[in-house]
């Protein structure tokens, strides 16, 4: 690709809480536009990463409700008041009382009420990039990726690289999670980055041939 480096989108991630949970903050370079994505914990380190870049927060967007991926959002939204967004199967997680407790936290794990109710091929933009939604079930029954063409992917819980999201655990099926990488995620362009709540990068064309759980090989 011949487009300048500094032309290409801001991609910061913090990794917090002890499950090692990677927030993202997806930022246009020219104006600084940025979506939070899945505040989990540690905000006080999300919110200094954002000044230091000096973003321009206008979302905050939840790839799944699991309480690793939430737990910032109230003390984030204090700072940063933008719509908040998650798939609407995933919302009970916000107040879930045993799944509070399950994580050591009272509940409700997020106070206030999301914005925006995400559905499949819904797309938000902010500054010039924009993110289309992909509704991936299986890890959670609300579980969403977020496609920035010809850029990247936030593949949350759901593909990980060479691995998949847990399905053992409420609301988790395996059936379900195979079939949504199969058809939204490998029907995207090899050379997207892939973007996963936990660990390193990697990219739609390297999964999809040397992923040991989902394998078009």
């Amino acid at each position: 690709m011949s487009e300048r480096a500094d032309a290409r989108p801001l991609v910061a991630t913090v990794v917090v809480g002890f499950l090692e949970e990677n927030c993202y903050l997806y930022a246009c370079p020219q104006t600084r536009e940025a979506v939070i994505i899945d505040p989990g914990d540690e905000p006080e380190r999300i919110l200094k990463r954002i000044e230091e870049l000096a973003l321009i927060p206008r979302y905050i967007i939840n790839t799944h409700g699991h309480f690793d991926h939430i737990c910032a959002i109230d003390a984030v939204s204090a700072v940063y008041p933008v719509p908040l967004a998650i798939h609407p199967a995933d919302l009970p997680y916000y107040t879930d009382a045993s799944a509070a407790r399950a994580a050591g936290r009272e509940p409700p794990l997020v106070r206030r009420k999301p914005d925006i109710l995400l559905q499949d091929g819904q797309v938000i933009t902010f500054g010039t990039l924009s993110l289309e939604v992909r509704h991936t079930p299986g890890h959670t029954p609300g579980g969403v990726c977020l496609v920035s063409r010809p850029y990247c992917v936030f593949s949350g819980d759901t593909l990980f690289q060479r691995g998949i999201g847990r399905t053992d655990l409420p609301g988790g099926n395996y059936e379900q999670l195979v079939r949504s990488i199969r058809e939204k995620l490998y029907t995207l362009e090899d050379d997207l980055a892939v973007f996963p709540g936990h660990g390193a990068p990697t990219t739609i064309g390297e999964e999809k041939y040397e992923n040991p759980f989902v394998s078009l090989a």
